[in-house]
């Protein structure tokens, strides 16, 4: 438990990928990491501990060894920053029926239903015109101002009680009522088409009062928003729950909890890297929710450019770092359901609180294997963590994760683990308040002993 609370703060503070990278550049500032700019050489030490970030909503944090030597591994822990979510359109300015609405989209695999009548906020990336230059400011509107309202069962009783509807068309949001807007005066509802560089302005695609709301947080002009990247988010705060304070009730358990807890462990293992061999590191990408296509995801060469960077002496320096590595593909587990217990696989059914559970898949949609199987229950022996199995049924389709990708383009040997949850990719998801501390003690311990027990496993 000693690290839940920590977990709500976090989780909390990061509604969207931009907050929780913000978030973690604030962890390990606060521990003595350096930021280091993939536009600049960079001058590493044995011993040193850095961090890079790419699009502010990936980042990748390591300490280098004492004794590392170019060509030695890199114990790696991957995880990911974005959530099933709505993000705001680029032209998102709807009035209908009276009322001001927000046009959204679909961002990732999420379960649509849960986000209905939910107190609704938004936060994200704004980029503005300051002293001549284009900056971006972070934005969190921690506030109810939008609402996705459900249809009464007394108006769709030919369909019983079960809720249709369709993503484009019942999904908008409500933001206000066009008869008054936010001070009190008449909504402007003229379809204003004034364009800048081929562009409309920011006042015709979006509604102004919201843009005002957006301008007032991050304390400018509303004329000098140029663009934005804005997410919807759940105000409810992430709480422990239960009757003996044995869940966590929250948001964007998938995949923050295995954020924070890979970053946890790396900070935890500070104190050893003196006299360690090889590079401990986080790398925490953006866009895993819809495949990791993207400059800044697991499929683009951020990790292999800064393991290259790290490996930089000899032709073949980077391919044998690559080979004496390993990766810890963290993100969360299907926890086993009591009203749905038929579709777990009989054998395999994860406990919340259990401890982390290593993902196994013959089809490859997990990489883990049995070496990687091997090294991790060494891990775990030290740590004095409990290990859960997982494998889907024969009759059921399974997820994936940035493990596969990784593991095909970097040849990094590789197992998937998370910690078990239920309700993935609600708007409220629940996990265990336990099992937050056996991940940061179980990635601590990755981290403190990975050089000494790969050692002893033949590949």
């Amino acid at each position: 438990m000693r690290y839940t609370n920590d977990f709500l703060k976090f989780v909390n503070a990061s509604p969207s990928p931009y907050h929780a990278v913000q978030n973690s550049v604030r962890m390990l500032a606060d521990a003595g990491y350096v930021e280091l700019s993939e536009r600049s050489q960079w001058n590493l030490k044995a011993g040193g501990r850095y961090f890079v970030t790419r699009n502010g909503s990936s980042i990748v944090a390591f300490a280098v060894g004492g004794k590392w030597q170019p060509g030695n591994g890199v114990a790696v822990i991957g995880a990911h920053t974005d959530s099933p979510c709505f993000r705001v359109k680029p032209e998102s300015n709807r009035q209908k029926e009276g009322y001001l609405q927000v046009g959204v989209e679909c961002y990732g695999g999420g379960l649509w239903p849960t986000w209905f009548d939910r107190d609704l906020g938004i936060a994200g990336r704004v980029y503005v015109s300051e002293n001549g230059k284009h900056v971006p400011k972070l934005v969190k509107i921690d506030r109810p101002i939008l609402r996705i309202p459900t249809i009464a069962i007394h108006l769709h009783r030919e369909q019983g009680t079960k809720l249709e509807f369709n993503k484009e068309d019942h999904l908008e949001p409500i933001l206000g009522l066009i008869k008054s807007s936010f001070d009190g005066k008449p909504a402007d509802s003229t379809e204003q088409k004034a364009t800048t560089a081929g562009v409309t302005t920011m006042s015709s695609r979006h509604c102004p009062q919201l843009l005002q709301e957006v301008a007032k947080e991050i304390n400018v002009d509303p004329a000098a928003i140029e663009d934005f990247e804005l997410v919807v988010f759940d105000t409810q705060p992430s709480v422990v729950g239960g009757l003996n304070n044995e869940f966590v009730f929250s948001a964007r358990l998938d995949n923050l909890n295995s954020s924070f807890c890979s970053l946890q462990g790396l900070i935890n293992s500070d104190a050893s890297i003196a006299d360690d061999a090889s590079i401990r590191a986080v790398a925490l990408f953006d866009h895993e929710e819809i495949g990791s296509e993207s400059a800044q995801g697991a499929a683009s060469n951020f990790l292999h450019a800064i393991i290259s960077r790290l490996a930089s002496e000899g032709t073949n320096v980077p391919y044998e770092a690559l080979s004496k590595s390993f990766l810890l593909s963290a993100d969360m587990a299907h926890a086993i359901h009591p009203n749905y217990s038929a579709k777990h696989e009989a054998r395999h059914k994860p406990a919340i609180n259990g401890g982390p559970v290593i993902k196994i898949n013959a089809n490859q949609r997990y990489a883990t294997n049995s070496p990687g199987i091997v090294l991790l229950q060494e891990v775990a022996k030290k740590a004095e963590v409990p290990l859960q199995l997982f494998v889907v049924r024969n009759d059921s389709l399974c997820g994936s994760t940035i493990g596969p990708i990784l593991a095909s383009r970097l040849g990094i040997r590789t197992l998937d683990i998370g910690n078990p949850q239920l309700s993935m990719h609600s708007v409220r998801e629940t996990g265990g308040s336990a099992d937050i501390g056996y991940a940061v003690d179980l990635f601590t311990s990755f981290f403190n002993h990975f050089t000494e027990i790969d050692s002893t496993i033949e590949v």
